[in-house]
């Protein structure tokens, strides 16, 4: 077996970006969270399917991700394909040779559904497959067979490996992301696919869902979590970019710190509506009832600082 010593991913609700943190960490790339989700872009998204199904946090298009991943100091490269590809095989075999050769240069490795449909650090392998690190399996698991890899009902293979980079200045950093923040926002068909949607017409599903009983048990907790740290991390961002350009726009930078923290203060109250719970079903709707309604309420509040903050960040962006 060889594997990487101390590699593992950062829980965290974004697994996708808990993963990177780990490769990163690894590497010895310091990055703050705020910084990572802010400067990829992902701090701003929301992406919210019509019966708040569990798949919303990935089932939208992140290769945007990898660009602005670029700025902050580290490149990603590997494979991506599904299952449905004539040659589905020969791209296990390319993400396995192209795993091993990373891990054998010191490179970490992440990828998709390791085990549930998630993202994992990938730290090790043997002549069997993949050893992993990720939800369910903080401390490491294996091996996956690698010709298991993609080969389920999703039926996508996603295998990446992390490098350091060159990082971009602060001020190309922080443009590009906003460029992306108010982007997504309007749910462009290129990132977001059918049933979904993202700004604040994800608000709408979110709110329709619960408003008409539809919405998945497991869902609504997991979106909650997921989307929370990200509009925590928004204001994070804002925070440090202001501390990294002083004098450039500090005002602006205040006003939409502000507005993203009543995003996040009001999804902690449906967070604490709807706690995470791994007994919740996605086979379950939740009722309307009492507690639909007060989530209902802070999230039209969310929704309501959302499209202010994001006048805000039209704003920022143009005195940059």
């Amino acid at each position: 077996m060889k594997a990487l010593e101390n590699c593992r991913w950062v829980p965290r609700w974004v697994a996708h970006l808990g993963c990177i943190k780990g490769c990163l960490t690894y590497l010895g790339i310091e990055i703050s969270d705020a910084w990572l989700y802010g400067g990829t872009g992902h701090a701003f998204v929301l992406n919210l399917h019509d019966e708040v199904c569990p798949s919303g946090p990935t089932a939208w298009r992140t290769m945007k991700l990898f660009e602005l991943g670029h700025n902050l100091g580290y490149e990603i490269e590997g494979f991506f394909g599904t299952k449905d590809q004539d040659d589905f095989a020969e791209l296990q075999r390319r993400a396995w040779e192209h795993a091993k050769v990373a891990i054998d240069q010191e490179r970490p490795c992440y990828g998709w559904e390791l085990e549930i449909p998630e993202f994992y650090v990938v730290y090790g392998y043997d002549d069997v497959g993949y050893y992993f690190s990720g939800p369910g399996c903080d401390e490491g698991k294996g091996p996956k067979p690698w010709q298991e890899l993609g080969d389920t009902g999703i039926g996508v293979v996603e295998l990446y490996s992390v490098s350091p980079g060159d990082a971009a200045d602060d001020v190309t950093t922080i443009k590009q992301a906003l460029v992306f923040a108010l982007e997504i926002a309007e749910s462009p068909e290129a990132w977001i696919s059918e049933h979904y949607k993202a700004g604040l017409q994800g608000y709408n599903n979110w709110i329709q869902a619960l408003e008409e009983g539809k919405a998945s048990d497991m869902g609504m907790r997991y979106n909650t979590g997921v989307w929370l740290e990200c509009r925590q991390n928004a204001s994070g961002f804002l925070d440090e970019a202001k501390a990294r350009l002083p004098g450039r726009a500090d005002a602006l930078f205040d006003e939409a710190a502000a507005h993203y923290r009543v995003v996040a203060e009001s999804l902690e109250k449906v967070a604490g509506v709807y706690p995470w719970e791994w007994k919740a079903s996605d086979e379950d709707v939740l009722p309307v009832d009492d507690r639909s309604r007060a989530a209902v309420a802070s999230l039209q509040a969310a929704k309501a600082a959302e499209a202010s903050g994001l006048r805000a960040l039209e704003k920022l962006l143009q005195a940059l």
